[in-house]
């Protein structure tokens, strides 16, 4: 078994070793794949990372996250000096990549010559599971992954508990899914659902805060 598996280690190393870069990653994505399907740990997405061409991969345009200058520099010269050391997450459909976690990582192999020039214009994904492809498990593995290392801008996390709540997520699968309780998901969505909640009625000087009463407790009670 040993002798016939060298044999075979022999043979790969001479088809490769003949390769265009190009080809030579499409054949290692491939066999990556195939040994894939066999591994114990095949359920976790980090069990198969591939590589892409960078131009096929395209931000999303919900990300709360937000990385100030000079820490997109540290990001950049901690890939230049210790290379990917975490792939980028991604929603993969057809010939759409979307990033759902590593929005500036993706973003330094795309700006950076020096990190482009040594990853020869790819970079590593990892596809999510085949359960979170709509649009809203996406927004959810995106604040997800956000929210456990802390970072997100409330602004945006507004934003996007309040398109939650208009594609019919329920404050408590919203609190669920994005690690909130269910005063955080209140909070969000007054800071921009107040304005929204009335666009339909006329703006009256006698308003009373009670009317504001009711339209929150109508919220907490979805």
């Amino acid at each position: 078994m040993k002798t016939n598996q060298a044999v075979n280690y022999k043979m790969l190393e001479a088809l490769f070793g003949e390769m265009e870069l190009s080809e030579l990653v499409d054949e290692i994505n491939h066999l990556r794949e195939f040994l894939h399907k066999f591994s114990p740990f095949k359920e976790n997405p980090v069990d198969f990372v591939k590589w892409v061409k960078n131009t096929s991969v395209t931000a999303n345009d919900y990300n709360p996250n937000a990385v100030a200058p000079p820490e997109m520099k540290l990001l950049e010269h901690s890939i230049d000096h210790d290379g990917y050391t975490q792939p980028i997450v991604a929603w993969e459909k057809e010939s759409e990549i979307e990033v759902i976690d590593g929005f500036h990582r993706h973003r330094v192999g795309k700006e950076s010559k020096t990190v482009q020039q040594k990853v020869h214009g790819y970079l590593p994904i990892v596809a999510i599971k085949d359960d979170c492809q709509g649009r809203n498990d996406r927004i959810a593995s995106t604040i997800r992954h956000n929210r456990a290392r802390g970072k997100h801008k409330v602004e945006s996390m507004s934003d996007i508990v309040l398109e939650l709540k208009r594609r019919n997520w329920s404050p408590k699968k919203i609190g669920k899914e994005l690690g909130m309780d269910q005063d955080e998901v209140l909070r969000l969505v007054q800071i921009t659902g107040l304005a929204e909640m009335f666009t339909d009625k006329e703006f009256s000087e006698a308003w009373e805060v009670g009317e504001y009463k009711e339209e929150v407790e109508s919220i907490e009670q979805d």
